[in-house]
């Protein structure tokens, strides 16, 4: 369907390819991954005509059609209703294809009430879903998917994860959830060191078969550089005598033409480690007979809960249950209707919001944001913003003009600089590529205070949650264990 052949392309200084090849055929359902700033976004932009390569070619076979959603902001009639938007770009629907639309709406979390809401009522996050319901109902040939799932909850996610495994065409997309690659993609696009590199597998097998390919580029560069070093103590050694000069001028020869290794450099990677937090009571949190509502809209009644020490709680549940308000409640941001929340001994609650981005002074540097924390030494900041890859001038930034994934360093970087003991997370993993992912998921495993969070990536809940919550229809129950052992106590349907 698609040929890239001898890619180049550059940004002024940088390169970000250098003769790059793929091939993608009917069927083929690929991740793109890579360090940030490998060119991932510019890849994708020239998949789709929107960048030109430098030199070299991208064929397009005749008649295939390309289906694009974007990370953010994806063009929506903001006067249409949700149905009709979904409906907009396909000709003449007829009652089939109508169906098809609402059952897709609703997979993607939206309420048959919904369904004649103008899109303008929606927020960013349910405006992208629109977009996404509208993509999948045109089909096209190829569907490329930029961090698809950062508007879902886990229900949602759990949908469309299945939604493309019966997806009849290519797929080609970006994403930072490890556990819904290996579940979509059947190979794995590595950009890195400007080139493309197919692994036939999933995510772990290209983390495997990586680390095993660089382990043996490694070893070839130590036994070339061991035989370089012989070649030039023979020459130096006997290029001065007339017996042996000519032997010598013959291994110099060898020498200038050896095709010489070369190691990739290594990629800058995320450093995230939480301070030993001051220990708190055994009870951490508790909330006693609250009732919560948004208007006329009832979230919870009579609703008793409490949080111990050292429980690591996913809070799960369909759109809308009131997740994000119950960790809201906990992180005492929302006022609460009647009742009591009470914190235990010595706890001090850190609260990483689902809309952390909106907390950040767009005008300030990076460097200023991060010292407007507490009371720290700029040396004491600097040092923490370097580990989560600011550097340099980099520290100089304004605010505003960073990426989401920027962004979301920057609110854990002020979170760790005023550490927590009990820390509340709303979709933390958005924005973040897979690495940094890797990076939080460490760094919260040998986090020994207390965690609670809300998460659509099902790897991150696997690898964290002993504690999971089920909120529904405004009461909460716990499972005391991780979620495989909460989806084995509960029906196939639930999530």
């Amino acid at each position: 369907m698609i040929t890239v052949k001898n890619v180049h392309k550059s940004f002024g200084l940088q390169t970000l390819l250098d003769g790059a090849n793929l091939q993608i055929n009917a069927g083929d359902r690929f991740a793109l991954v890579g360090p940030n700033g490998a060119g991932k976004s510019t890849f994708f932009k020239m998949l789709l005509s929107e960048e030109w390569p430098d030199e070299g070619e991208i064929l397009f076979k005749r008649g295939i059609t390309v289906g694009y959603l974007p990370q953010e902001n994806a063009p929506v009639s903001t006067e249409l209703t949700v149905l009709r938007e979904s409906l907009s770009h396909l000709e003449d629907p007829d009652g089939r294809v109508e169906a098809r639309a609402k059952a897709v709406l609703m997979g993607l979390g939206f309420k048959v009430t919904d369904f004649d809401r103008k899109v303008n009522t929606l927020s960013g996050g349910w405006a992208m879903r629109v977009a996404m319901a509208r993509l999948l109902l045109e089909e096209p040939n190829l569907l490329m998917l930029d961090e698809p799932t950062n508007h879902l909850d886990l229900e949602s996610m759990l949908w469309f994860q299945d939604y493309l495994l019966n997806y009849r065409g290519s797929i080609f997309l970006i994403s930072h959830d490890r556990n819904f690659i290996n579940i979509v993609c059947k190979a794995v696009v590595s950009l890195e060191n400007k080139t493309l590199k197919v692994y036939a597998g999933d995510y772990e097998f290209f983390v495997k078969q990586k680390a095993e390919d660089k382990e043996r580029l490694e070893q070839a560069y130590r036994e070339q550089q061991e035989e370089i070093a012989d070649m030039e103590d023979f020459v130096n050694r006997n290029r001065a005598r007339a017996s042996t000069a000519s032997r010598a001028q013959s291994v110099l020869k060898r020498l200038e033409k050896l095709e010489r290794i070369e190691l990739p450099e290594e990629n800058k990677k995320l450093k995230i480690r939480f301070p030993q937090p001051q220990r708190t009571g055994v009870r951490t949190l508790a909330l006693k007979h609250v009732d919560k509502s948004y208007g006329e809209v009832k979230v919870y009644k009579d609703l008793n809960f409490e949080l111990e020490r050292g429980w690591k709680m996913a809070f799960v549940g369909h759109n809308g249950a009131g997740k994000s308000t119950l960790l809201k409640i906990l992180a005492g941001v929302v006022p609460i209707d009647k009742g009591e929340r009470t914190p235990g001994i010595n706890v001090k609650v850190g609260y990483f919001s689902q809309h952390r981005a909106e907390t950040l002074d767009s005008e300030k540097t990076v460097l200023e944001e991060a010292l407007s924390v507490r009371d720290h030494s700029e040396q004491t900041v600097r040092s923490a913003l370097g580990s989560f890859l600011f550097r340099g001038e980099s520290v100089f930034k304004k605010v505003k003009v960073l990426s989401g994934g920027e962004k979301s360093r920057l609110s854990l970087v002020k979170l760790l600089l005023d550490p927590p003991n009990v820390l509340l997370m709303d979709e933390p993993t958005t924005h973040l590529d897979l690495d940094s992912v890797e990076a939080l998921v460490s760094a919260l495993q040998d986090f020994e205070g207390t965690l609670c969070f809300i998460s659509h990536d099902l790897y991150f809940v696997n690898a964290l949650a002993n504690h999971v919550v089920h909120v529904h229809h405004g009461k909460v129950t716990l499972y005391p264990g991780n979620y495989d052992y909460f989806i084995s106590r509960t029906s196939p349907q639930t999530s």
